[in-house]
């Protein structure tokens, strides 16, 4: 028999922690239907093993854990859930030589670093934005469009990204106005937003600005659609905006996505996730379970459970997981990153679309 260590690390503690515990049930779940499979490496039996370890959300935290489970010898990673200990944790990967999977990071930086070890599953903050972007210009029919930023790296990368894929679908871009990351006044800014009459505002920042300025938006009449990126994705946007002003003028967009024909596979693991650990999956497990899967996949492919051996599969892999087909480009990106698409009804968020 040939043990094949898994490491997963995320935040079991903290403001993310039912998150990082999400994730770390659909790996284990992923580990035991693995190992009932038998499968087998070189004539021998693979027999997986987890080792999971908290990183409460602490980019030191998690350079430090990271640098433990090289310690205990593990064969790949799958982690971290935040992209600050994703990124902070990966040059401790790649000089091991180990691969590191993240389920859900989502900041450009993580697959820019240049490391061959380093992949993730959900699209990136400026791939969000493009495709936000050509869906405003493609099927709202966008034409005059607002940008808002709360000038934080995020809220003016997104904006940025947005504007790339709304012009490039015919969308002509008037202004851009920033606000502070802390709601404020925006008295002047909604007079500014009347006087130029936009088909589309798009806003780049959080739901707890997002959402204010969004009520004085709805209170002085106007009646353009509002688009944001997942940091106002939130169902607490229709609390904080009120629901009236978010009803049926807000869409958002949140990374990762679920095409129709890959819905019953997501069902039907959120049902034995529900069996076996006595609660359905909560935003990220699927996508912890299917890297897990991969990195099996890719040990069977190269005879090998040696990253050295392993990696050159792992790129060049297509694999089809729980949340649809899986092939990594030259950056360790997934080449068929896909993002919901919500809208508010009765004050709750209600997925619409997958874009792709």
């Amino acid at each position: 028999m040939l043990k094949v260590k898994i490491g997963h690390i995320g935040p079991l503690t903290g403001l993310n922690g039912h998150l990082g515990q999400d994730n770390e049930r659909g790996a284990r779940l992923a580990v035991e239907e693995l190992n009932r499979r038998c499968l087998r490496i070189g004539g021998r039996t693979m027999q997986l093993e987890l080792l999971a370890l908290d990183d409460a959300g602490d980019p030191a935290l998690a350079v430090q854990v990271a640098r433990r489970l090289v310690l205990e010898g593990v064969d790949g990673v799958v982690g971290h859930l935040n992209s600050a200990t994703s990124i902070s944790a990966a040059p401790v990967y790649a000089q091991a030589g180990i691969a590191q999977i993240s389920p859900s990071a989502t900041n450009p930086r993580f697959t820019r670093l240049g490391y061959s070890t380093t992949f993730r599953l959900l699209p990136d903050d400026f791939r969000v934005g493009v495709l936000l972007g050509q869906h405003a210009g493609k099927a709202l029919g966008a034409r005059r469009v607002v940008l808002i930023d709360d000038q934080t790296l995020y809220g003016k990368g997104v904006a940025a990204a947005f504007a790339s894929g709304a012009q490039n679908s015919g969308a002509r871009i008037l202004r851009q106005h920033a606000v502070d990351k802390v709601p404020g006044d925006y008295t002047a800014l909604v007079q500014a937003l009347r006087q130029d009459a936009p088909d589309l505002v798009f806003f780049g920042g959080v739901d707890t600005v997002a959402g204010p300025l969004i009520r004085e938006i709805g209170r002085a009449g106007l009646s353009f659609q509002i688009m944001g990126s997942d940091g106002m994705c939130t169902a607490n946007m229709a609390y904080l905006a009120g629901a009236d002003a978010v009803e049926g003028r807000v869409l958002c967009g949140e990374p990762g996505g679920v095409q129709p024909d890959h819905l019953p596979g997501i069902q039907d693991l959120a049902a034995r996730m529900r069996a076996r650990f006595d609660t359905p999956p909560q935003l990220y497990a699927p996508y912890t379970y299917d890297a897990v899967r991969i990195l099996a996949e890719a040990m069977v492919h190269a005879g090998s459970n040696r990253p050295s051996a392993y990696l050159p599969a792992l790129s060049h892999l297509h694999f089809e997981g729980v949340t649809g087909t899986i092939q990594f480009d030259e950056s360790g990106n997934s080449r068929a990153a896909r993002i919901t698409l919500f809208k508010y009804r009765d004050g709750r968020r209600v997925p619409i679309a997958v874009l792709q």
